[in-house]
Formats: structure tokens, sequence, C-alpha cells
């Protein structure tokens, strides 16, 4: 008979060429964290394991050109289940931890604010559905308990409270301003009404069934997700891709970038009264959606991504997008030769670079406060071109607006490029028959529209999903958004807003 691997025995089992994974006790944790983040590694997730005889921590640093990857794996007793808090080097371990707790019940000793994040406080107390005995949820308590928001007091202060509930199509999301005149002093975001399990729907189901559940996790980055779940269960089952299908994937990935960030462009000039822009940017998203359908046969790129490969229609055409990218220029300068326009984006909700770095920003929103970070050149999957150093780095709304259109300009080189070799319309690998004994794990890192996408994939033995941890940037993003808007007015909130464009449901998951 065959022994069964320790849990121990299961997680490190195996190496992979950049990810290192480092064993280290709760003492040992703050001064190994504290090295990486001081050599430039980022925290890119926490990821907590239910290993029946135990608690697993998986922390998960990155850094790029060369990429590279080191995991430190903390263990802890599973009944009273204890770690160390990091927030104090790191402002999104700060959150992490607080997820850990809501989750699995773990005690972050010494955190800075330990309430809640994900769960409300109309969750029952005691309940963490993460856990493997969680069973079913007590009785649930009244949904008009208050969560306890700073109260900004003095002469004149006042709160306007907005949504959860929005006008439009738009997913719920709680605001709370503190306000004196038109100022705003504080603003606090409570997100996470529309927690949905994500992760837990992921356990014990096949890779089939899980792709699915990763397209949608965004529904605007469908591309992005599913890349990032695709290439952790590459990596984890050794299940190599062509180089073709790496373009495709690229080709994909850049496809979702240029019809949200025209998207963005004319929501931005909406929000400033200047609608026509608007109007001829949603025409040329209805054009890039269009091409989208073509290409894949779903109007938001689903079904294209899968493991081992990509599966086309068709291939854009060139010439069309360069096209659709000199009507998008124009539309651009039109907006910037407007002053109402650039007076009302100039200057407004600044994020500075030291904020912006300090919080862990990602994505447009960080290289218009001018960090230079890109997982397209730190964490490469196909030959794309190296991150350019950022135009626009005053990190208000302008700077914002101007990265999408930078951007948009940038994809289409990109796709240009990658059409240049001559790639099929599908390239895939058949699944390998090799299968581990015990869990085998993998991490896709993927230069989403919005930011940089991390999946870390645990497998089962029976080849079922074990683990599935998923970060959308906007986890690391939404901190930022009620920095930027302190000290402007109310009526620059909905422009500040959707300058940002986080999602509610990469964040809610």
């Amino acid at each position: 008979m065959t022994e069964t691997p320790s849990p121990q025995q299961l997680a490190d089992q195996r190496s992979y060429p950049n990810r290192r994974q480092i064993p280290v006790s709760a003492t040992e944790l703050p001064q190994r964290a504290g090295s990486l983040l001081d050599d430039g590694y980022r925290l890119a997730l926490i990821a907590g394991h239910d290993d029946l005889d135990s608690l697993r921590v998986v922390y998960l640093f990155t850094a790029g050109q060369p990429d590279r990857r080191v995991e430190l794996i903390l263990r802890t007793d599973l009944a009273t289940p204890q770690i160390p808090s990091l927030a104090g080097l790191s402002f999104p371990a700060g959150r992490f931890e607080r997820e850990l707790a809501d989750l699995y019940g773990v005690d972050v000793q010494n955190h800075p604010l330990p309430r809640r994040l994900v769960l409300h406080q109309h969750w029952p107390d005691g309940w963490h559905p993460m856990r493997h005995d969680a069973g079913p949820p007590p009785a649930f308590g009244s949904p008009d308990e208050p969560y306890p928001f700073l109260a900004v007091g003095g002469s004149g202060v006042y709160e306007i409270p907005v949504g959860p509930i929005h006008a439009g199509l738009i997913e719920p999301g709680h605001f709370r301003f503190s306000v004196v005149g038109e100022t705003i002093l504080k603003l606090k975001a409570r997100l996470w009404f529309t927690h949905k399990g994500i992760e837990k729907l992921a356990e014990g189901r096949l890779l089939a069934d899980v792709l699915p559940l990763a397209e949608r996790i965004s529904g605007d980055t469908a591309v992005g997700h599913a890349l990032a779940f695709c290439l952790a269960v590459e990596e984890a089952r050794d299940w190599p891709v062509p180089r073709q299908a790496a373009i495709l994937r690229a080709i994909l990935l850049e496809l979702e970038r240029l019809y949200n960030h025209v998207a963005d462009i004319g929501a931005l000039c909406n929000d400033v009264g200047y609608g026509i822009v608007n109007a001829h940017a949603q025409r040329i998203r209805e054009q890039l959606l269009r091409i989208n359908k073509h290409v894949t046969g779903h109007r938001l790129l689903r079904g294209a991504v899968v493991p081992g490969g990509a599966r086309l229609h068709a291939l854009p055409q060139i010439d069309e997008l360069k096209a659709i990218g000199s009507d998008l220029q124009q539309i651009v300068d039109i907006a910037l030769h407007n002053s109402v326009v650039v007076d009302r984006m100039t200057g407004t909700s600044i994020l500075t670079s030291e904020q912006a770095r300090d919080i862990g920003t990602l994505g447009y929103v960080a290289r218009a406060s001018g960090l230079l970070q890109d997982a397209r050149s730190d964490h490469p999957f196909a030959p794309t071109a190296a991150a350019e150093v950022p135009e626009h780095a005053e990190g208000d709304v302008l700077a914002r607006f101007l990265t999408r259109a930078t951007e948009a300009r940038a994809s289409i080189a990109l796709i240009d490029h990658l059409l240049s070799t001559s790639p099929p319309t599908s390239a895939d690998t058949s699944k390998p028959t090799w299968l581990a004994a015990g869990r085998t794990s993998g991490v896709g890192l993927v230069e989403g529209w919005r930011g940089t996408i991390a999946h870390r994939l645990e497998m089962a033995p029976d080849g079922t999903v074990a683990r599935l941890k998923i970060v959308d940037p906007s986890f690391f993003n939404w901190p930022a958004l009620p920095v930027a808007l302190k000290d402007t007015i109310v009526p620059d909130f909905p422009l500040t807003n959707k300058s940002f464009n986080l999602s509610y449901a990469g964040n809610d998951l």
C-alpha cells in the first residue's frame, strides 16, 4: 500500500523554474518578508490553505526583469491559528491578513486594524466559510447593524452616504463622505456586498469546470482572468504551451485592453459634460466588440483561452485596428482641445508616486503616478515589447486619461507586431498524461487591462482543484481612491471614481 504523503511533502515536493518555496516559522516570517521587500519584491498575494491537520499560509512575493517569485510558507495550528502581522511592512499585507481572519479564523497578532474586511457585521461570529469544517452558516444578524466608520467631528462637518445601490448597471458599494462645505475630509469605501465565494466554488471541481468560472470573475476581464488561471494550471501540470499559442493569447489580451480603455476615455469625457466625445468613443467601442465577436465568437472574448493554448475563429485585421487607432486619436485630440475638459481633469484627485507605491497600486493607476511596473515585461509569457516609461506621471485624472490613450495606441502597435509573426488561428498542446502523486501548485501572473492579475492554484491527487486564490488588481487599487479624493470636492467624486474604474466583481470574490 502506498503511504499517503504528509501535507508538508505535498506542498514542497516540486521545484519551479521561477519560483522558490521557503518554509518559515512565525518568528522568521517578518525578517524574511522585510528582506524581500527591501530587495524590490512586492507582495502579490497571501493565500490560506486548510490542510486538515494544519493551516498553511502562503505569501507570494514577485519581482520583475528577470521574472522572480518567492513563496514563504508558514504553518500554524488549525484549531487556534495565529500568524504575526506584516501590516507594518506592507499595506497590502494588512488587508490580506484581515481577509484571512474573516475567511479562515486566523488570529493576526498585533494587527493595527483588526476588524472585518470581507464579512459584513451581520455575518455570524465564529463562522469562517473557507474552512473545511465550516458547515452551513448559522443565523445571520440584522443587515441594519452599523459598520464602524470613523466619524469626523468639528464645526460644519456632515456626512453624505452614497450607495450601496447606485443608478444604472453598477454593482453595490457604499461610500461615506465626511464633508465640510464641498470639501471631502475623508471618504470610506465599503465593499463586499456581493461576496460570491468564488474561491470556495472552485474547490473540488475539474479544470474544465473552473475555467468558465475564471472567465466570469469580472466580466470586462475575461481574457485576463482566464489566462492567469491557465498559466497557473500549466505550471502546476508541467503543461507546455506552443510559442504560437502564447502569441495568440497576447493578441487577445491587447484586444481586451483596447476596448476597455476606449470606453473609459469616453466615460471620463462624459463625466465632465462633454457627451459628444463619449458618443464617438462608444461608437469605436462597438466596432471593437464586433471585432472581438469575429475573432473569438464572443463580444467579450470568452472561450478563446484554454489550458495549453488558444483557439480563435479568425485573426484581427491590423488595417482595421489602425483605422480605429486614428479615429481614437482624433477624439482624444478633440477632448484635449476643450479647455473645460482639461481644466476639470488637471490637478484633480492627485495620487502621488509615494502614495501609489506605499498603497501597492497596479496597472494604469500606478503608471499614471510614475511607477514603472507591467507584468508583460516583469513576468512575460509571450514575446511582447518592454514596458515603456510612463509619459504622464502627475497622478491626477488627466494623467490617468492620457495613460489610457497612450496604452490604447501601444496595444494596436503590439498587435501589429504579434500579427507580423503570421500565427495560425489556433494552437495548443494536448493535456499531459503525467499526474503527480499529491498536490502540485502553479502561479499565473498577467497584465490585465486594470493591472496585474494573480492566480495561485493547487491541484488535488484526483486532478481536481484543491485551492484557487484569485487577486484582481482592484483589490490593490481600491484603497487608493479615498486617498486621491482627500481635500477635493464632492462633485469630483464621479470623475475620480471613473478615472480609477475599479471592479466591484473582481474585488468582491
